[in-house]
């Protein structure tokens, strides 16, 4: 069995609903925290820069404390610091969680957009709507047990998906 090291190593990185963010570390600290077990100095920098990039606000709050961002720049926080770590695959559970639907927006965009970098996502979502928009393929669990699989195009379609999780 793979220890947490392991398991991070072998490019598993686990996202938790709730953050889990170092309440009283930096952004930038909590950041350098996602690269722990990376060592190449210069490419933690490079990297540092394009979640700069992607997430414009954490380099403006580099200096606060995590603790003290709004909800949506710490759950963005949150994915940067998973991705800082180089993962293969990210899994994200309820990223959308409390969130403003623009922030939802924006973090589905971000999703989406892990495939352009080589990263695939398991994602964990009850925003319906968040979770189709972002996916390529689609297991809807009802009580504990696949209910319907697709792609999203397909899913979305269903009758049922429409009434019960679309509000349509």
């Amino acid at each position: 069995m793979l220890s947490a090291i392991g398991i991070v190593q072998f490019g598993l990185v686990h996202c938790p609903e709730g953050r889990k963010l170092f309440n009283f570390m930096s952004v930038l600290e909590n950041l350098r925290m996602g690269a722990y077990l990376r060592k190449d100095n210069n490419e933690i920098a490079r990297d540092i820069e394009l979640i700069y990039t992607k997430f414009p606000v954490l380099r403006m709050r580099a200096k606060q404390f995590a603790g003290t961002l709004s909800g949506g720049e710490q759950q963005m926080l949150a994915i940067a610091r998973a991705l800082m770590s180089k993962p293969k695959l990210l899994s994200l559970d309820e990223p959308s969680l409390g969130l403003a639907p623009l922030l939802v927006e924006e973090i589905g965009r971000t999703i989406s957009d892990m495939k352009s970098i080589g990263v695939s996502v398991l994602l964990v979502e009850q925003n319906a709507k968040m979770a189709l928009s972002a996916a390529d393929y689609v297991y809807l669990l009802e009580l504990g047990r696949i209910g319907l699989h697709g792609p999203p195009d397909q899913i979305s379609k269903d009758d049922h998906i429409k009434k019960a999780y679309l509000g349509s």
